[in-house]
Parts: structure tokens; C-alpha cells; sequence
């Protein structure tokens, strides 16, 4: 729970107990993780957490909007939440639904187009579909 608290107070969010359990899921434990809302409201079950699904959604939007973690989109219908938030590739695994992190100096980008007038680019996503032969 300390790492998940830590976690929080370092993008000034209050340690609610559904922010402070679903942090500790997400973080506890150090490792990076892709989730989807769905997947992590079943973990958040299996632990004996009590929160609903809307809630876990409403705080992956919070983490979210506090820099924490970063959305990705596969398919623009699925929702990805990963917590590692630096720019780097990801897989998204066909027969799985699975998103992992691809390896980040494999992949060079030689040139993007200008933003448009009075934009900046802010993030690039490259999610590299792939599936088990």
C-alpha cells in the first residue's frame, strides 16, 4: 500500500481507499502493467476489494489526467491503461487481446509532419498488431 500511496502523492492526488487499492494493484509490486478497466475490476475482486466498475473507470481517467498512467487505444473501441509512461512501442497481441511493451530502440521514426497551425504533437502511439503462428 506504501508504493501505491507514494505513487498518488506524487501526482497530488488524495489517497482515496478505491485510489489507494486499485493503485496498489497497478503498482505494488514495481512492475509496469497494461490493464483494461474490465480486467483490473476483476483483479480489484479477486483481492476482495469492494469498488464498482464505474469507479474503476472513473480513477484510471484520474490516473490518467495526473499523468500516471497513459490510455491506449487499440481498435478505437478498446481502452488499454498502461502504467508506464514514458513513449515507447507496444505489441497488441490478435489472438489474446493482450498489449506488451515492444522493444523502444528497435523502432525509429524518421520524420513526422508538422503539427498543424497552432498544435503541438504531444504524444505518438505505435501499437504493432501481431498474433501466435
Amino acid at each position: 500500500m506504501i508504493r501505491g500511496s507514494a505513487w498518488l502523492s506524487c501526482a497530488g492526488l488524495r489517497p482515496t481507499r478505491q485510489r489507494l487499492s486499485l493503485a496498489a494493484l497497478l503498482v505494488g509490486d514495481g512492475q509496469d502493467r497494461h490493464v483494461t478497466a474490465e480486467s483490473l475490476f476483476v483483479l480489484a475482486e479477486q483481492a476482495g476489494e469492494k469498488v464498482s466498475l464505474a469507479t474503476v473507470y472513473n480513477t484510471l481517467r484520474a490516473f490518467c489526467d495526473a499523468g500516471l498512467m497513459n490510455e491506449v487505444v487499440v481498435d478505437g473501441s478498446k481502452s488499454y491503461f498502461d502504467t508506464r509512461t514514458d513513449d515507447h512501442p507496444h505489441f497488441y497481441w490478435e489472438d489474446s487481446a493482450e498489449l506488451t511493451d515492444a522493444p523502444k530502440d528497435q523502432l525509429h521514426i524518421s520524420g513526422l509532419p508538422d503539427a498543424p497551425e497552432g498544435a503541438e504533437i504531444t504524444r505518438i502511439d505505435v501499437v504493432i498488431r501481431v498474433r501466435r503462428v
